[in-house]
């Protein structure tokens, strides 16, 4: 007589293929082209009360700076303050503003040489999503954020620090972005 398999084990065989489906199908759309709505302008002669107040759109991300290479990279702009994570077609898929260390790295073309998921920085706070690139002045040059999300402390009395600290939630999407050997462009 063949054994039957508990109703439990079909349930959650079912709940776990339809899941996979339904972020198969999420991841899917997600990468394809999204609609947009046109919006139709009020006609002078129509009443300002039938109509309700506008929000001011939100302001554009910045632009990928140019020359900062191409295909899936990091890249880091000094001068801006920020970081962009690009695919590989060369499209900035997420954009987001650093807090640098007092020592910055030269412009150039680099790559993640370790990971380290947790440890306490230089500065005394504990940090996570740790990702080593270059050296600069004796000095190694990571992205990381604070484990508890804080900003960095200004550097004071002359201390060399390395760091490029990120928001935390930024810190997670550019940990799970960047392996060890990812590419990472800095420009001015």
């Amino acid at each position: 007589m063949a054994a039957r398999l508990p109703s439990w084990a079909w349930v959650t065989g079912l709940t776990a293929g339809a899941t996979a489906v339904v972020v198969a199908l999420a991841v899917q759309a997600d990468h394809g082209p999204h609609p947009t709505a046109a919006v139709a302008e009020p006609s002078p002669s129509a009443s300002a009360s039938a109509h309700a107040p506008t929000t001011p759109k939100a302001p554009a991300a910045p632009a990928l700076p140019d020359g900062s290479g191409t295909g899936r990279r990091i890249v880091y702009s000094v001068g801006e303050k920020r970081v962009w994570l690009v695919d590989a077609t060369g499209r900035a898929t997420r954009t987001f503003t650093v807090w640098p260390g007092s020592v910055s790295p030269q412009p150039g073309r680099y790559s993640v040489t370790l990971r380290i998921q947790s440890l306490k920085g230089s500065d005394g706070v504990e940090i996570e999503h740790v990702m080593y690139f270059t050296k600069a002045e004796g000095v190694n040059i990571a992205f990381s954020n604070a484990l508890d999300g804080s900003s960095p402390p200004p550097a004071t009395g002359g201390q060399k620090r390395g760091g490029v600290r990120l928001h935390k939630e930024d810190g997670a999407a550019l940990w799970s972005f960047g392996d060890q050997g990812t590419r990472v462009a800095v420009v001015k």
